[in-house]
């Protein structure tokens, strides 16, 4: 397992959730919740994240169907980490699965007496912890760096 603290993102249409764990990678915790209607002012303040916890590298959710294809949502959030990596570089950012993760944090969030009206402003940040946790896990496992490298394209 490589040290160094990780950010995540959770690419929502309204909303980005941020998350960032510890530098042995243990534990993640959400940071805040980004707007994320304005892409411009969401990439401003993402990289203004990044330059504040200095990571090792950004992972970026990516949303696939049950069966494991890409539709346009994907496609958006691809397109999200390519601009994400080109902002943030040399910072690396990497793709990795998401499905299920806002059903999780919202699951999460409701066992743990958080009702729906609230939880709005902070279930893309249980999301973003949820895809946070996964991602370490797999590299805790794996020993490789989960998901997919974002390669920068100028």
């Amino acid at each position: 397992m490589r040290r160094g603290r990780r950010i995540a993102v959770d690419v929502g249409d309204a909303r980005i959730g941020v998350a960032s764990c510890d530098p042995d990678g243990v534990l993640a915790t959400p940071v805040e919740t980004v707007p994320g209607r304005d892409v411009p002012s969401a990439h401003r303040r993402l990289k203004a994240i990044v330059e504040e916890y200095e990571p090792l590298e950004v992972v970026v959710g990516l949303p696939r169907s049950l069966h494991g294809g890409e539709g346009p949502a994907a496609a958006k959030v691809r397109a999200f980490a390519q601009e994400l990596a080109r902002n943030i570089a040399p910072v690396g950012v990497r793709l990795v699965d998401e499905r299920m993760s806002t059903v999780t944090a919202t699951q999460g969030l409701r066992a743990s007496g958080v009702r729906s009206k609230k939880g709005r402003s902070v279930v893309d940040q249980a999301a973003a912890v949820v895809i946070l946790q996964s991602a370490l896990e797999t590299e805790r496992v794996s020993g490789a760096p989960p998901g997919e490298s974002v390669e920068v394209v100028i």
